[in-house]
């Protein structure tokens, strides 16, 4: 069994399951692709291996040209290669093939980014995938149930607006915090973190 977190946000949500589960934490890189002028809405998203998941609805609603989800797609993909050298470098991507897997973010407005992500992994013929959120919109589990084989999730208010909405601190994770979380991960498995003197982050 693996937890894989979502960065940035996923990240310590992910740890803490990992942590009381005993079990492997690591990364999934996934890339929301917001509407312009208005990121927090998703119009698509990318994950590592090229998957790339439109919200055709949010597409036509807010008239977004090809050329601009082409733009998008092309920043996405090298953001996504920034954050593949930090978080990993040479750092060997865990084994999906045959395991339990635990995809987790830090909740579900649309829920483009999780079925992205979900989309990816499938293709590496996971055991068991699961989606773990604290807390989602009705209609983006709906739209998720068909690409994972599980979901859990805390709580599905009937009026949902955005996820920052179900939170007391809602600040942006960052590139620091999540190489700070995989170090603690990987030490509890007596591994450490290949960045962390990059990152300046101290060993507990």
């Amino acid at each position: 069994m693996c937890v894989l977190a979502l960065p940035r946000g996923g990240v310590p949500v992910a740890f803490e399951i990992a942590q009381t589960l005993h079990v492997p934490m690591d990364v999934f890189l996934v890339r929301k692709l917001g509407v312009p002028r208005n990121e927090e809405l998703a119009m698509g998203a990318i994950a590592t291996g090229g998957v790339r998941l439109l919200q055709p609805d949010v597409v036509e609603a807010f008239h977004i040209s090809q050329a601009t989800i082409d733009a998008a797609t092309e920043e996405g993909l090298r953001e996504l290669d920034r954050r593949e050298k930090l978080y990993r470098d040479s750092r060997s991507a865990p084994v999906i093939e045959g395991q339990i897997i635990i995809l987790v973010d830090d909740g579900l407005a649309t829920g483009c980014t999780m079925r992205v992500a979900a989309a990816a992994l499938k293709q590496q013929r996971p055991k068991h995938l699961i989606a773990a959120v604290p807390v989602a919109g009705i209609e983006a589990l709906d739209g998720l149930g068909t690409e994972v084989n599980e979901i859990l999730c805390a709580e599905t208010p009937d009026s949902f607006a955005a996820v920052g909405h179900w939170y007391e601190d809602f600040s942006q994770v960052s590139d620091e915090e999540v190489g700070y979380l995989l170090q603690r991960a990987m030490q509890s498995f007596g591994h450490r973190h290949p960045f962390a003197s990059e990152l300046h982050l101290g060993v507990l």
